[in-house]
């Protein structure tokens, strides 16, 4: 890679480059050793909303809600969700540092190389870039795998309908095909949508702690949703809290914000694709991070005072105690409309996951990490979109999701490897960065500053000509 940044390097001092000068972004990836291939028509909002449709609070919380009843309880969930946040927007502060200096498709795994000594630079990186890969694929099934689980479980309302096995991994199949048509045809569209996943999850994660609490019959005190702890996760009565210890439990348990708190190097994925990536990138990591941090707590909250029957809520015939709560509360006609809600939700980070997976696949396979290269190395030219790793993201998730087929745990053991995966590959170019520090090259402040003025002057712009056309249609109303 740094050979092939000097040979880039080489080529827009020489004059012989095919690219604008101009062009921040494009010169910047030049200088990375690489071309601009795909559409770059993304802001600084989108990029965020990538990041914050992925981690997706009301996708991540819902999906180990019973994991985390069982693993510790409503005391593990509520401040192990604060824990975990802290950390994980230091993590993200840190990425944020590296891709404001790197933005490129490949991110972590590009980072890694780039932040090592040269000799390590190739292993660095081709170890990060599988932890990254592996993550990805592993995030997007346990996603596209929830919204099956949701749509199976909103089908059991007001009907004798008994999802099975065989019928949600067909579901499961169906949403990924889904997921994948809007990422090949609907690539123009996914600016739109994005801004729609953005406003959906805010709105609709506010909506749904509002509504169930509103409407509640009773709620749960604050000594059993700030100091419960609940362990119900050994055999025969006796947990692993007695067979080891409480911190034991504590620690597994904390799995279910550590999981949801995660996926947001997509900022760093869609760089490519972001005008002022060296700014957006890493504003996008952070913010994310910070909303989804903040709503994630309170629906945490609005879901554990708002449970009715807790051993009915654990037992729940629908499979999923979110939905039970849901349905206590509200009722099946509310219910109904909220699932709606959560899975529409779902389907959103699932599709920007996929989004995400395909653009880190498209950039490793283009440095040859990844097995067939060649052939996935490769853009549609008319829709300016990695259509190969689009579909090759969609069946490598669906390959991981067939042992649910024979085991109740696959879905644990696939939000277990995303979360280790995905934070491995992050933790591989924090690390490379503090004992490499003197090979690290900052953007200088006054450039950051700069950028990130301009965004400002354009959001100030734009409030300001949305509030002028207002105030004219009042005027002209009057």
């Amino acid at each position: 890679m740094s050979s092939r940044s000097s040979d880039v390097e080489g080529r827009i001092t020489t004059g012989t480059t095919v690219l604008s000068v101009g062009n921040t972004d494009e010169v910047e990836l030049a200088r990375m050793g690489y071309k601009q291939e795909l559409k770059r028509d993304l802001g600084l909002l989108q990029n965020f909303g990538v990041s914050f449709s992925i981690i997706s609070v009301i996708t991540g919380v819902p999906s180990l809600f019973l994991f985390g009843l069982n693993t510790g309880g409503p005391a593990v969930m509520v401040w192990g969700w604060i824990v975990v946040a802290t950390f994980s927007m230091l993590v993200g502060l840190a990425m944020g540092e590296v891709c404001s200096a790197h933005p490129t498709s490949g991110g972590p795994y590009f980072w890694a190389a780039m932040l090592s000594k040269p000799q390590h630079a190739a292993f660095a990186s081709w170890v990060t870039g599988w932890f990254n890969l592996l993550g990805q694929v592993a995030v997007t099934t346990s996603i596209s795998f929830t919204t099956a689980n949701f749509i199976s479980s909103v089908a059991t309302f007001q009907t004798d309908y008994t999802p099975t096995p065989a019928t949600t991994i067909g579901t499961f199949a169906a949403v990924l095909v889904v997921q994948g048509l809007v990422n090949t045809f609907g690539v123009h569209l996914l600016r739109y949508l994005n801004n729609i996943s953005i406003w959906w999850h805010a709105v609709g994660t506010t909506a749904l702690i509002i509504a169930i609490l509103a409407a509640a019959p009773s709620h749960q005190s604050a000594k059993f949703v700030f100091q419960t702890f609940i362990d119900k996760t050994g055999v025969d009565g006796v947990g692993w809290s007695q067979r080891a210890s409480p911190a034991y439990v504590v620690v597994i348990g904390i799995l279910m914000a550590q999981y949801s708190l995660t996926g947001f190097d997509a900022s760093a994925h869609m760089t490519e694709e972001t005008h002022n990536a060296a700014v957006a990138g890493p504003v996008g990591i952070v913010m994310a991070i910070g909303i989804s941090a903040v709503l994630g707590w309170f629906l945490i909250l609005g879901l554990l005072f708002s449970i009715q029957d807790l051993d009915h809520t654990v037992a729940s015939p629908t499979g999923q105690p979110v939905a039970q709560i849901i349905l206590d509360t509200v009722g099946e006609k509310g219910a109904i409309v909220l699932m709606v809600i959560v899975i529409g939700a779902m389907f959103f980070c699932g599709t920007f996951s996929v989004t995400s997976n395909s653009r880190m696949m498209y950039a490793f396979a283009r440095d040859g990490g990844i097995p067939g290269h060649k052939f996935f190395h490769k853009v549609d030219m008319k829709r300016k979109s990695p259509v190969r790793t689009v579909w090759l993201a969609c069946t490598l998730s669906f390959l991981l999701a067939l042992p649910s087929l024979g085991s109740a745990v696959a879905f644990s053991a696939a939000t277990s490897i995303a979360t280790i995966g995905l934070y491995i590959s992050y933790a591989i170019p924090i690390f490379l960065r503090v004992l490499n520090r003197e090979s690290f090259k900052r953007v200088s402040l006054s450039y950051f500053l700069k950028r990130t003025q301009l965004i400002a002057n354009r959001l100030i712009m734009r409030s300001l000509l949305l509030a002028l056309s207002s105030l004219t249609v009042w005027a002209s109303g009057s």
